[in-house]
């Protein structure tokens, strides 16, 4: 049996190499990036796998292989083999890679309630900064809304400190995605780019993980709180978003916050996950909800799915999925030059148009 890795892969193709001490790194799209400086396409070594969130191509090492040179999937194998020989010589080069890696201990994700337990302590000692709430009232958010979402700003300095604060409350830190251990052994939080904290809730109002709507950010706005790769840090997993109560019904669109901002506006039951290509827990919702009374669902992404391949052929499996699991399912479409459902709905409800930081024009 041969033995390929993506070190191998990314090393054939003349791709760079991660920092030292890295095993996910973003390098250049080839299907959607314009130039060397956009880095969309994500590659990690540990899972030996890539994926662009902009455009949605992904895949293992032979789809990578055959991306970059044309070769079809199924002739990659015996080209690799004609290019790099001995099967034991990729092993050992895999193996040399690793070993000039720091060996960083991270902590598997703890349960959800635990979770829950100290994402909500966290929040509840941190604020709401002015320009954020006024963002999210923008939006068509009020304060109410906002206390029981549980939105907030990003902690800049003191991450220590209120890390320390929640382990001497009792709260659990190993295993929840963000926190971590310093040098000196000391808990912290990840320190961040600026932005609002949003809570991403599952169908029964457990926070199962935080994402970031950072500030000043064209690209990659939306992320994960995560201390992956940070000793006994640990990974976020690309969670569902629920918010609204048990129906026959809901609402399947992108993005906790454009869910939450749906649910308001609309009063309907609203399912966000991470992106149209990131199905992985959307399975698994789905089945615990059908097991709750859902029956139907509406699916309401972007409008630029219309328009967008990349988009298209994730939408493509989205439907695949509803369509395997049984389930009664259409599509919402709306006027195109209204983005996503929450802007439309709210330029509707309002006579006001926003744009995509909450600034009304």
């Amino acid at each position: 049996m041969d033995i390929f890795h993506m070190t191998d892969i990314i090393s054939l193709l003349g791709l760079p190499f991660p920092a030292h001490g890295r095993s996910s790194y973003y390098v250049q799209c080839p299907c959607c990036d314009d130039n060397a400086r956009q880095r969309h396409l994500n590659i990690n070594l540990k899972k030996e796998v890539f994926r662009c969130p902009k455009c949605g191509i992904s895949g293992g090492m032979f789809d990578l292989y055959s991306l970059y040179t044309g070769i079809p999937r199924d002739k990659v194998r015996k080209e690799l083999v004609n290019r790099i020989g001995v099967p034991d010589r990729a092993a050992e080069k895999h193996q040399k890679y690793l070993a000039t890696k720091p060996n960083i201990e991270e902590c598997p994700i703890t349960d959800v309630e635990t979770r829950h337990a100290t994402y909500s302590a966290l929040l509840s000692k941190l604020s709401l900064s002015p320009d954020h709430r006024q963002n999210l009232h923008n939006r068509g958010l009020t304060d109410e809304d906002i206390e029981r979402f549980g939105y907030k700003t990003t902690p800049i300095l003191g991450t220590t400190a209120i890390a320390r604060q929640l382990q001497t409350e009792g709260f659990y830190l190993a295993g929840v995605p963000g926190f971590y251990r310093t040098d000196d052994d000391t808990w912290s939080f990840i320190n961040e780019k600026r932005g609002i904290l949003i809570p991403v809730r599952d169908i029964y109002g457990h926070i199962q993980g935080l994402q970031i709507r950072r500030d000043d950010c064209n690209k990659r706005k939306f992320r994960w709180v995560s201390s992956t790769e940070k000793k006994d840090g640990c990974r976020a997993e690309g969670w569902t978003h629920f918010v609204g109560s048990m129906r026959p019904l809901i609402i399947l669109t992108e993005g906790p916050m454009k869910s939450d901002v749906i649910h308001v506006l609309t009063g309907l039951t609203v399912l966000a996950v991470p992106g149209v290509n990131a199905l992985t827990q959307l399975r698994l919702t789905l089945e615990e909800l059908r097991k709750n009374g859902l029956e139907e669902i509406k699916t309401a992404f972007d409008m630029d799915f219309l328009t967008n391949w990349h988009v298209q052929n994730g939408y493509s499996n989205l439907l695949s999925l509803l369509n395997d699991m049984g389930f009664k399912f259409g599509t919402y479409i709306w006027d195109p030059k209204y983005k996503g459902l929450d802007d439309y709905v709210y330029a509707l409800i309002s006579g006001r148009r926003t744009n995509d930081d909450g600034i009304v024009l």
